[in-house]
């Protein structure tokens, strides 16, 4: 196992577990399907490198420091051979979407990965999620109280350490999106703080539009709620994060401030779904 004191940017140590150890054999695979899948690899520790080196010239553009950003690399739909070559090139912070997803890798995976949920989150999936994630770092995606007052619970019920979550705010207006409205971000901000003591207030989530037209809209909205957010609280804005910018927009939400990117599709490639996924 790769030494889990190694940087990012330091080359990982050899594995003494092989794929097939961290994998279910779920078939024999043919040469051919074993050569794509280590191709398939190397493309996205080559992607992880390339998305670091953006980050750090988005930092370097608007004079901020590059190692005071999070990568979340999004792992949604891929195997975890996947993630174990991702692992292996000293990358550590992972993002899924689907409670029982995360619930099937995290337990196939290094227990010193940080994972962060980044999906909607219902109430009857958080017993599973806290109890079967131990690492897990971060839940992205408190849009409510009564889900907030539910995490708080279950984290105070197993004795764990406080969990550190963010607030979603739905800074486009649009009706798909979760998150709470902009003018509600400040109360919700203020009962995790002083009425959840199970949990760690950490900042405050956005998705942007998918098309981008709004997007600095968007971060400027989430920007502008961070102050009130902590104007309310009476914290400096350095100690509330900003999780903003996926794969198409993550330079300029870095350029805008964000301290969370959240990266997919351009560190693994298109998303496959052989079948319906369910929170």
């Amino acid at each position: 196992m790769k030494n889990p004191e190694a940087g990012k940017g330091e080359k990982a140590e050899e594995t003494q577990y092989s794929s097939s150890d961290r994998v279910p054999d779920q078939s024999s695979p043919s040469g051919s399907e074993m050569a794509a899948a280590s191709a398939m690899d190397s493309v996205a520790a080559s992607a992880l490198r390339s998305v670091l080196q953006h980050v750090h010239h988005a930092a370097e553009r608007c004079g901020r420091r590059s190692d005071r950003i999070r990568v979340v690399a999004v792992s949604k739909t891929k195997p975890v051979s996947l993630l174990c070559q991702v692992y292996d090139a000293g990358h550590r912070c992972f993002g899924e979407n689907y409670v029982q997803e995360l619930v099937e890798k995290a337990p196939q995976l290094p227990d010193d990965i940080e994972w962060h949920f980044i999906g909607n989150l219902q109430s009857n999936k958080v017993k599973p999620l806290i109890n079967g994630v131990p690492n897990l770092a971060m839940v992205e995606t408190v849009d409510d109280e009564k889900i907030a007052n539910h995490l708080d619970r279950i984290v105070g019920s197993i004795g764990r350490k406080p969990l550190r979550v963010m607030v979603q705010v739905n800074t486009s207006g649009e009706e798909s999106k979760h998150g709470v409205d902009p003018a509600g971000c400040v109360e919700l901000a203020k009962h995790v703080t002083l009425g959840c003591p199970n949990l760690e207030f950490s900042g405050l989530m956005t998705i942007g539009m998918l098309d981008y037209t709004s997007t600095p809209e968007n971060f400027k909205m989430l920007a502008k709620c961070r102050s009130e957010v902590c104007k309310a609280l009476g914290i400096a804005e350095e100690q509330c994060e900003l999780s903003m910018g996926m794969s198409g927009d993550f330079e300029l939400a870095i350029e805008m401030g964000s301290t969370n990117v959240r990266i997919g599709s351009t560190i693994f490639g298109a998303r496959e779904y052989p079948k319906k996924q369910s929170n």
